[in-house]
């Protein structure tokens, strides 16, 4: 982290990554922003990707309103069902970010859920973070307490610890527990890595057990705990800082 403190310093930051900082959308969004010419350096429309700015030198707008940085923010949520995770305006009010409205920020939501799942999902206006906790390169593991219709049996189990093929390759979940079950139903718990779209719901009708409830509990060291659906909690800075330090680099 510090060695890329002071290559920032001596070179400057690529200009979708201090977008992101600056809480415009995440690293991806704002790759797409350049591409389509809606950014402006020093007055120059952008297009390419990879330049270098200096943000305390130069005048960087998107849309013709001037970036600055905002000061960081994170919040564990309680998705409820129906919620959407996205920042469209045609989808309001039933997305996450409609539930902190109030705190009159510009703000995102990394490790997004389906409108069906329940549960942990953490919102910043910090691009990097949410690049960090989100990005498939960083392996971070999302844990979900998973109800499936008929009852998984050993082979089942077995099965998907091996791992599914899907569409994109393999999964192979980090961990798959049955925590209860009975003839009509299984509870398991299961952690993957991949963040694939929609994996957890994927990978258990390739068995031939479609999911009938999903709630994630845990992105990497964040935790839902006792959360109501649709609470949220705001995070201290320095915490966030500090269990992300402890977390592996990634790929």
């Amino acid at each position: 982290m510090a060695q890329e403190q002071e290559q920032e310093q001596e070179r400057g930051v690529r200009l979708h990554k201090h977008l992101a900082r600056c809480g415009v959308a995440s690293r991806r969004a704002c790759e797409a922003l350049i591409e389509q010419g809606r950014v402006e350096v020093d007055g120059m429309r952008v297009r390419e990707q990879g330049m270098r700015v200096r943000p305390e030198r130069q005048e960087i707008r998107v849309d013709g309103e001037a970036v600055r940085r905002e000061k960081p923010v994170y919040y564990l949520v309680n998705k409820p069902k129906g919620f959407l995770c996205t920042n469209e305006a045609g989808c309001a009010p039933r997305r996450v970010i409609d539930l902190l409205a109030h705190e009159g920020r510009r703000l995102y939501v990394a490790g997004r859920l389906d409108a069906a799942s329940e549960g942990l999902v953490f919102v910043t206006n910090d691009g990097e973070v949410a690049n960090r906790l989100a990005h498939p390169r960083y392996e971070v593991p999302k844990t979900y307490r998973v109800r499936v219709r008929g009852r998984v049996g050993p082979e089942g189990l077995e099965r998907l610890r091996r791992g599914v093929f899907l569409a994109e390759g393999k999964i192979v979940p980090s961990r798959v527990v049955i925590t209860d079950r009975e003839a009509s139903r299984t509870e398991m718990e299961v952690v993957v890595t991949e963040g694939r779209n929609r994996e957890v719901r994927r990978i258990m009708a390739a068995i031939g057990a479609p999911v009938k409830k999903l709630v994630r509990t845990a992105i990497g060291p964040f935790r839902l705990g006792d959360l109501p659906p649709g609470a949220f909690r705001r995070l201290a800075p320095e915490g966030v800082r500090e269990q992300l330090r402890d977390m592996p680099a990634g790929k």
